[in-house]
């Protein structure tokens, strides 16, 4: 073995300096991007949010241009917890299902859309889903003269369903499990649907429930028509980041928790204002009286309350965008607490 000479020791020591100032401009570059979001957001003065294109329910706007949704409301709430204002937003809609290059580019700050979460979406694109906002999957539209109150009552039906996205698949899979039958009308398009549907072509639909709440408006009398409660797939949505900023990430996690807590506790849009010397740990800490929860996020101690008092807690919002009111009810099933049945949950605030 060759004997470690002065020239040696030289390089090792240069190697070494070098690969020392790569670790600490690494780690300056992750400290400085941890907040980067936020900065950028405060900077400009409003959040840009992206949305679907009109999906009834979640996303639409109205003649005057004026957006409103359950997803856009989403986006109200996390504009209100940043500014305290809801209105300090601008949405851009996208097609299609999940739309990742704009959230790349950081033309969007978060997308709120019809794209569910799944390994691919959340692993390959450089973004990160936050969490359920809304549980979701295959279900069923009929009409209510069928008189079918559930999935498992359906046989010997004809089912309009789009090819190609599993939807058909999962058509044979219920069917065979129950030893029933339908017969397809396969469509390539979601749009066809409805045309098909309202035409007679099926008795029953059969796709994502957001999509046959949004085709279900579009009928001449929505009452007349029923969502099967049943979800013979699964399906996550929730607001998307960029990858490699947590406290963005959890700016708008704690945002979309603050109204499902609301909710569990009874904190409305219209009775926050009275609860400010309640007793109760969980309400004080809820609307910031107790507690700072905001500093770590480089907010307000208040931003929770204020999501709530903007858009209300999760049940106002369900109500607003699904409810009677809407002539398109849709039962809550799966989007419902925890403690009623459900699936909605959230982390407590301590």
């Amino acid at each position: 073995m060759r004997p470690r000479t002065k020239r040696d020791a030289g390089a090792l020591n240069h190697l070494f300096k070098i690969v020392l100032g790569i670790v600490l401009s690494l780690t300056v570059l992750m400290a400085s991007s941890s907040a980067q979001t936020l900065d950028a957001v405060k900077a400009r003065g409003f959040l840009v949010c992206g949305s679907s294109t009109s999906l009834a329910g979640f996303a639409q706007q109205d003649v005057d241009g004026r957006w409103s949704g359950f997803d856009v409301d989403i986006c109200r709430g996390l504009a209100a917890a940043i500014f305290g204002n809801p209105d300090l937003i601008e949405f851009r809609s996208y097609r299609g299902e999940a739309r990742f290059a704009p959230l790349q580019t950081g033309a969007v700050d978060v997308l709120v859309r019809n794209g569910a979460w799944t390994a691919a979406r959340d692993m390959r694109y450089g973004s990160r889903y936050v969490t359920a906002s809304f549980f979701d999957g295959q279900a069923f539209l009929v009409p209510q003269s069928l008189s079918v109150v559930s999935a498992y009552e359906l046989d010997d039906v004809s089912i309009c369903v789009v090819d190609g996205s599993g939807e058909l698949q999962a058509l044979d899979d219920f069917f065979f499990a129950n030893q029933t039958s339908f017969r397809p009308v396969v469509y390539e398009d979601v749009a066809d649907l409805a045309v098909a549907y309202r035409a007679g072509f099926c008795q029953v639909v059969s796709a994502s429930g957001r999509v046959l709440q949004a085709l279900r408006r579009e009928l001449p009398d929505p009452s007349q028509q029923r969502i099967l409660p049943e979800r013979i797939s699964k399906e996550i949505l929730g607001p998307v980041v960029r990858e490699g900023d947590d406290e963005w990430f959890n700016i708008v996690r704690w945002t979309i928790f603050s109204l499902i807590t609301a909710e569990e506790v009874g904190v409305t849009s219209l009775n926050i204002d009275s609860l400010a010397a309640t007793r109760s740990p969980i309400v004080r800490r809820l609307l910031g009286v107790e507690g700072d929860f905001g500093k770590a996020l480089g907010l307000r101690a208040t931003f929770m309350s204020d999501a709530i008092r903007a858009v209300g807690n999760y049940a106002e919002l369900y109500d607003r965008h699904f409810g009677p009111q809407t002539g398109a009810a849709m039962l809550r099933g799966q989007n419902a607490l925890w403690s009623n049945g459900g699936l909605l949950y959230a982390p407590p605030i301590n």
